[in-house]
């Protein structure tokens, strides 16, 4: 199995898919991005927001731009740039509601689904007789009751989540740019 790892990476060392360079600047700018969610998770998101915010404002206003090149599904166009420059304006006006509102959505959408994959789990328990899934189910639809009950909350904790996770992912990617440049090095020596 460890063969088939090791094969795979010379492989994409070899079709230069990753370079191992883009894989520890990805590393660290996740590790980067992680530890600033910890120390100062409000001011992060909030920015995080703000940046997705003027990036939907500048992506509807060249929206609408292409259209004087390309008329193809003129209507869908005008009505998504239309959303998106509403929606930059918005968040750039209220960066604070903004973030507030978003974290709740993604809060609110993370335990409706947690809710539907639990109660997923739990009908695969009763129809396969397999306790495993009903335990993975009823984890799966408590974690989301408690996600809908205490949205507000799970929606400020979400930015120490996230940071966690991201110093978690930027190790991780650290830890394969460098196995990716040993892999090369090793290719190249050949």
């Amino acid at each position: 199995m460890a063969d088939d790892v090791t094969l795979s990476a010379q492989d994409m060392v070899e079709l230069h898919l990753f370079p191992w360079w883009l894989l520890l600047l990805w590393g660290i700018l996740a590790l980067l991005l992680g530890v600033a969610l910890l120390m100062t998770p409000g001011m992060t998101t909030v920015l995080l927001i703000t940046f997705m915010g003027a990036y939907w404002l500048v992506g509807g206003i060249f929206a609408l731009a292409s259209l004087a090149v390309d008329r193809t599904s003129m209507g869908w166009k005008i009505f998504l740039s239309v959303i998106n420059i509403i929606a930059g304006i918005l968040i750039l006006i209220y960066p604070f509601y903004a973030t507030l509102f978003t974290l709740e959505l993604v809060i609110i959408f993370i335990g409706f689904w947690a809710c539907f994959v639990g109660a997923a789990h739990i009908f695969q328990a009763f129809t396969k007789k397999d306790w495993g899934n009903g335990v993975i189910g009823i984890i799966s639809l408590i974690f989301g009751l408690l996600l809908l009950v205490n949205s507000l909350v799970a929606a400020i904790l979400l930015p120490f989540v996230a940071g966690g996770f991201a110093i978690v992912m930027g190790l991780c990617s650290i830890f394969v740019s460098f196995m990716a440049k040993k892999c090369a090095d090793s290719v190249k020596a050949a």
